[in-house]
């Protein structure tokens, strides 16, 4: 083990219980945002096609990012660049309401602020998902990932409820300030965790690739996906997951929509169906180790295609608050037992000096349709209604599954160990060039 002694048991592992609580208030901060961003939008134009536009910006950010995001991070302190991100997300949001007060409302800072945001928000979602396997084991990578979803459920309960009343009182501009205090709570939280006390196995474990130029962004990003490109099942997951996220970037702001304009709620409502969404999260948090020991990765990964479908076509076509809040819970079940599931196996196969930009390349990747479908979903739903463009995107969906159903996702138990070597070989040969 290098001279590192391996993780405590997760139920007495000190650095992950500090880390996972330390996440928990910024998860309820983000949640709030989610919430008073849009609807920030919305109340100064009035426009679903501006509220896509945020979705658009958000996307295309991302995107960008992912390009040298994993690089960073693998040649970074990762600890001090979450910090820093922690940090510099707290000043940017806090500024929200001193701006608000001072100018009044104005939508360009919010397009300044979702760029910056967004981009801290990536490099420090990269550096999140490269410390879990330094903190715990790999035997329970699972439950890990499962704890800091529920935790994320939490959030989700909690924050929309919080977000729907400050953004009906004091305004969503606090609710946005509010959310960069919890980052300074993450931050000095994260002062208190030691990561790196576990490390792969000798034989698992890539040199190190050389430093890149600056010039070289293309040979950076490149290393993360060959890794990606050479596994059996990292390669169709990654190519139906590209798919799926053309659904459901833009779907949110579709439920949205449907609740605050074609329904005529208001925010507070609003925010209810949001939390009782989360309880999806929750289901999916508390079932995931059970699910995938019993189905396997393939077929639990496709099973949450096919509930996307039928939540995001379900919320278009019904006209009651509850049943949208129900189909909400079913689309976060799906969007998060998806997650846990493909973050966990790309874990297990992924040496730890490449985690960063092999991570970096999926959600690059992954997410590159997700800006396209959120303006088309957005623009289709200002046309011709959010029940036709909902039914779209559940009709995708559906053919995205019976994609995945040709492929060896289909019957996948576990990562296939010859798959996991010639990727690992193939990774060791890209960081050498």
């Amino acid at each position: 083990m290098n001279g590192l002694s391996a993780p405590a048991p997760l139920r007495r592992n000190r650095d992950f219980t500090v880390f996972w609580l330390g996440q928990a208030l910024s998860v309820i901060g983000g949640s709030l945002s989610l919430v008073a961003l849009p609807v920030l939008v919305l109340d100064a134009t009035g426009s679903l096609v501006q509220m896509g536009l945020i979705t658009v910006v958000t996307g295309a950010t991302g995107i960008l990012t992912g390009l040298f995001a994993g690089h960073v991070v693998d040649r970074s302190d990762r600890r001090r660049l979450m910090i820093v991100c922690d940090l510099a997300r707290a000043v940017l949001l806090g500024a929200v309401p001193l701006v608000w007060l001072t100018a009044g409302p104005l939508v360009w800072p919010l397009y300044v602020l979702t760029v910056l945001v967004t981009a801290l928000k990536t490099v420090f979602d990269v550096a999140y998902v490269t410390a879990v396997p330094q903190l715990v084991g790999t035997g329970e990578l699972t439950a890990a990932n499962s704890r800091l979803m529920g935790t994320f459920a939490l959030g989700t309960l909690a924050g929309p409820v919080a977000a729907g009343f400050i953004t009906a009182g004091p305004g969503g501009e606090w609710a946005l300030g509010i959310d960069g205090a919890t980052f300074l709570v993450s931050a000095v939280s994260l002062r208190w965790v030691t990561f790196g006390r576990h490390a792969p196995p000798a034989d698992e474990a890539p040199a190190p690739a050389p430093a890149s130029p600056g010039g070289r962004l293309r040979e950076v990003f490149a290393v993360g996906f060959r890794f990606l490109w050479g596994h059996a099942l990292l390669r169709p997951l990654t190519v139906l997951l590209t798919l799926l996220t053309f659904v459901t970037m833009g779907a949110t702001d579709l439920l949205i929509y449907r609740v605050r304009e074609d329904l005529r709620q208001d925010a507070a409502t609003l925010g209810y169906v949001l939390a009782v969404s989360g309880l999806g999260v929750i289901a999916a948090a508390l079932a995931a180790g059970r699910l995938r020991r019993v189905l396997g990765f393939g077929p639990c990964w496709l099973g949450t295609v096919g509930l996307i479908a039928v939540a995001v076509a379900g919320v278009g076509l019904s006209g009651s608050v509850p049943v949208i809040a129900l189909l909400g819970a079913v689309f976060m079940f799906g969007i998060t037992l998806g997650g846990i599931t493909s973050m966990t196996l790309r874990q297990e196969v992924t040496p730890d000096a490449l985690l960063g930009r092999v991570t970096s390349a999926f959600w690059t990747v992954h997410n590159a349709a997700g800006p396209v479908g959120a303006a088309v979903l957005t623009g289709l739903g200002a046309r011709y209604g959010v029940p036709a463009a909902s039914v779209a995107g559940g009709v995708l969906c559906l053919l995205i599954l019976g994609a995945g159903l040709a492929t060896p996702l289909r019957s996948a138990r576990r990562p296939p160990a010859a798959a996991v070597s010639a990727a690992v070989c193939d990774a060791r040969r890209a960081a050498d060039r």
